[in-house]
């Protein structure tokens, strides 16, 4: 798979987002759909900024039933909103928190062509509203008449399924990571720390071509870990110690999201047969995941080979997810989540397991579901643990 290097989509990727999801609230009998968060507005108008970070104001895109995404955001955002294929755009001076741009989105909303007298609003699992609650409510109470419906699983239904250009922004941020996590073993050394370590990554990874490493996570400990969320922390890297290193790093928008293992001085048996029970799972996985299986069926893949390998149990709750402009994104490879794998569907390979008490060991890939099955999009980590000396 090539990878695109281009920023940005065409207007024709837009385009076709708007008459998937037009054809969805037409069937759901929708006027409209009211996104609030970074990921749905950027996914429907392609306005991209780090400005999300701030906290202060809100941002509004009303996607109608029938022509193109509406704009109801601050005016420090109207260049940048202008530059995107939006064209109809509201604004008002923010911050005002007496009334943060809240009459003037019930106006647009109110303005909408009423052919059902219902509003689509992401409420479910896996959705916020970036809003303050009270200004919610207020927008409730002046919309008379309308009736408000969860939108949450027809928008991840949407995401889910990735377009060719999309794919291949994840799969270019999988091989620089792919690359940069093969260097690594090179430049760590007994008696360094977690967090110098990963630093050093970090560092690799922005001069491999990554835009951002807003994730990088470690754990380690001697004969394996306890956590995997908790670090980079300052603990010296000992013999017999085990680290585990998890990134979701982008590329023009677009996370991967997978793991390396690494022991240092040596391994034990109980470390080395761990690995290789996690290795063998996500190999399981991967042969699972074809079109018309499920989320559930990888998971049942994987998580028989670790049951069979001695696991004592998994505490991440989930072997995996779906993955895009969000670092995890719906679904969750669960027993009972039941998601059908779809082509262009790209899900993280996540099997994890507690090998003895208070020791975990886990592993992760990147896959894009295609007409003929699974494709790697991350280069699978060493058949063998490595040993750093």
């Amino acid at each position: 798979m090539t990878p695109v290097l281009s920023r940005g989509f065409e207007t024709s990727e837009y385009e076709a987002r708007l008459q998937r999801v037009q054809g969805r609230m037409g069937d759901a009998h929708l006027d409209g759909i009211l996104l609030t968060t970074e990921p749905e507005v950027r996914y429907f108008t392609g306005f991209f900024t780090q400005f999300w970070e701030s906290p202060t104001r809100p941002w509004f895109v009303i996607v109608p039933l029938s022509g193109k995404p509406i704009a109801v955001i601050p005016e420090i955002g109207v260049s940048g909103m202008a530059a995107t294929w939006v064209d109809d755009i509201h604004t008002w001076p923010a911050p005002r928190p007496e009334d943060d741009g809240i009459s003037l989105l019930g106006s647009v909303i109110e303005g909408l062509p009423r052919r059902h007298g219902r509003l689509g609003v992401p409420l479910g699992h896996e959705s916020i509203l970036r809003m303050p609650l009270g200004d919610y409510q207020k927008l409730l109470d002046g919309l008379m008449g309308l009736e408000i419906i969860d939108v949450s699983e027809m928008l991840h239904q949407i995401r889910f399924i990735k377009s060719p250009v999309e794919i291949a922004k994840i799969a270019h941020v999988c091989e620089l990571t792919s690359d940069a996590f093969e260097a690594l073993p090179a430049s760590m050394a007994l008696g360094e720390s977690e967090r110098q370590i990963c630093q050093r990554m970090r560092i690799d990874l922005l001069r491999r071509g990554a835009d951002t490493t807003p994730y990088i996570i470690s754990g380690s400990g001697p004969g394996g870990y306890d956590s995997i969320i908790m670090g980079p922390t300052d603990r010296i890297q000992e013999t017999g110690d085990v680290l585990i290193i998890d990134t979701g790093t982008t590329f023009d928008g677009y996370f991967c999201d997978f793991d390396r293992n690494f022991a240092f001085g040596t391994a034990d048996d109980a470390v080395r047969r761990a690995y290789d029970v996690v290795f063998a799972a996500t190999g399981a996985g991967f042969a699972a995941a074809r079109p018309g299986a499920t989320t559930s069926d990888v998971w049942a893949a994987m998580w028989r080979v670790m049951e069979d390998g001695g696991a004592l149990g998994n505490s991440v709750g989930r072997l995996g997810h779906g993955l895009g402009m969000q670092l995890t994104e719906w679904p969750s490879n669960t027993a009972d989540d039941h998601t059908q794998l779809v082509p262009g569907a790209v899900i993280t390979l996540e099997p994890g397991m507690e090998f003895a008490p208070g020791k975990q060991m886990v592993h992760e890939e990147n896959i894009v579901i295609t007409e003929s099955g699974a494709e790697w999009i991350s280069r699978r980590a060493p058949a063998e643990l490595p040993v750093i000396t």
